[in-house]
Parts: structure tokens; C-alpha cells; sequence
């Protein structure tokens, strides 16, 4: 069987095509929420109707999905996407049967079936991107919670002297410790950066090293509460831009689970530092 697999996040459309378990034409193409959800989602039909052959089709999307009806109850990320049928919008374009579930929780169903969580029975999984998402496994199964929405772990209240009632999300754990927050850092120093990939091939640079040890803290310590909470056997870290990096950040000989980046060490030699654009000089686009 071919499946036609969709991965919808607030800055990227990853897609790719399963056949006979193997994942293969993966792709990366720009969200452009702006344009509105409803023109989103018919580049992602595009994006099917480029396979030939294909007999359903998988999607993990940003947001709160209601699983049983296949509606975005909430949506921060791409305007018009809350209140959405992304599963009823596609079967009607495509004519296939689809399945839609939120990104993190279809991330971790594959690490406990397949990767970082295979023998474990209660863990945890955060995502790390545009906002901050998770993903909660106790016995084996996917927690969802009385309204389906457990595992939000981005709106957590991390910065409680931030909230401003008017403002949604102020003071949230994802407003300071998502890839975003963490470009939002960087770019305000070197605005040639505009991505976790770029800011992490710039790690010789003290100014740079000192706001990823920062954006670290923040991150460290959203997951310590979140041990605190649920006494998880593994936390399970995963998104991409910066947290393609994750694999580069290992905790010092004999350091604990701590929020202290002086607990934790680069891999310099995985990748290639390249020379630091100056504060404020711009990368030529043309």
C-alpha cells in the first residue's frame, strides 16, 4: 500500500510517501500560514496528487486535533487553521480516505513504535519548533485527557512575572524555550540568522554560545518540572531547526538532569563552524 505521509508545522510542510515500510521522496516546503488555512491545505493536496498511485494519506498537523472528528480545536500557528476539517477538506479534494492527528502525538507513536521509546512503557515527548508541543505514554498508551488536549505542554506558565491576562500566552514555557524564541534571541544580535541551523553552525561565537546556553535554561527547565510531574522512564526531545542540533548536546561526565548550561558540552567536531555575519549586516538574498 502507498500512503502519501504530511507533516503540517507552523513553518514548514514536511511530506514523504510509505510503501512496504520504507519512507521514501521526503520533501520540506514553506508553510506560508499567512495565506490563510484553507489555501495551506490545498497545497498540501498538491503536494498528494505529485505521487501517482497513492491510496491514503496520513497527516500530522500542528494544533489541537480532535481525533474522533478530525477538527483543529485550537490553532496559534496558522491563522484561520481553529475550527478547521483539514480530514474532511482532503478526503473532498483528493477523493482518499485520510487521517489526521496532532504532530507530536503521531511523532511519538512512531519513537515507541519504532525509535527512542521502543521498550518503554511511560515517557514523555516534547517538540521543539515554531511553539512547544508534547506528548504524554502511560502503559503503553497515548494519553489524550478528559478533552484530548493533554500534552500541551507549551502553554505552561514558566515566566509567571510575564503573563499579561489581555495577551495569550505570555509567560508560557513556548514563548521562551521554543526554536522560535531561541531565533527571536539571536536574530536581534545578528539578523543574518533566521534559523536554528544557522544560529548552531555559529557556536564559536561567545555572543551566540551565550544566548543558546540561555535558551538551554529555559528549556531545561520546563523538562525538570515536567519529570517533577509525571516521573516519565524517558523524556523523548524532538522538532526540528535548532533540535536538529540535539544530538550535538551532552550532559558533562557525572552532571545530572539539571537547568544549568555549564552541566552540558558541545560535539564541535559533528559539524562546521562557519564565520559570523556582523551584528547587524545582512545576508546578501539577491
Amino acid at each position: 500500500m502507498k500512503i502519501s505521509c504530511i507533516d503540517i508545522g507552523g513553518t514548514y510542510i514536511k511530506s514523504g510517501v510509505l510503501e512496504d515500510g520504507v519512507l521514501t521522496d521526503v520533501e520540506e516546503t514553506p508553510t506560508d500560514g499567512g495565506g490563510g488555512a484553507r489555501a495551506m491545505l490545498s497545497r498540501v493536496a498538491q503536494l498528494v496528487r505529485q505521487t501517482p498511485g497513492v491510496e491514503r494519506v496520513g497527516v500530522s498537523t500542528a494544533g489541537e486535533v480532535d481525533a474522533r472528528t478530525g477538527v483543529i480545536r485550537l490553532s496559534d500557528n496558522i491563522p484561520g487553521y481553529t475550527g478547521l476539517n483539514p480530514r474532511q477538506i482532503l478526503e473532498g479534494e483528493l477523493g482518499l480516505p485520510v487521517a489526521v492527528e496532532n504532530d507530536v502525538n503521531a511523532a511519538a507513536a512512531g519513537e515507541f513504535a519504532f525509535g527512542a521509546a521502543r521498550d518503554e512503557q511511560d515517557f514523555l515527548m516534547v517538540s521543539y519548533g515554531t511553539g512547544v508541543g508534547g506528548a504524554v505514554y502511560i502503559g503503553g498508551r497515548l494519553y489524550r485527557g478528559r478533552a484530548g488536549s493533554a500534552g500541551e505542554f507549551g502553554g505552561l506558565v514558566t515566566h509567571p512575572e510575564a503573563v499579561d491576562p489581555a495577551r495569550q500566552g505570555t509567560g508560557s514555557y513556548e514563548r521562551y524555550a521554543s526554536t522560535s524564541a531561541l531565533v527571536a534571541r539571536v536574530t536581534a544580535l545578528y539578523p543574518a540568522l533566521t534559523t536554528g541551523r544557522d544560529i548552531f553552525a555559529h557556536l564559536n561565537d561567545p555572543t551566540i554560545k551565550k544566548e543558546v546556553d540561555a535558551w538551554i535554561r529555559e528549556v531545561a527547565c520546563g523538562i525538570i518540572s515536567l519529570i517533577h510531574a509525571f516521573d516519565p522512564a524517558l523524556v523523548v526531545l524532538g522538532g526540528g531547526g535548532a533540535f536538529a542540533y540535539i544530538k550535538f548536546i551532552k550532559p558533562k561526565q557525572g552532571a545530572k538532569v539539571s537547568a544549568d548550561p555549564d552541566d552540558y558540552e558541545f560535539e564541535d567536531e559533528e559539524y562546521e563552524n562557519e564565520d559570523v555575519p556582523e551584528q547587524g549586516e545582512q545576508e546578501d538574498q539577491n
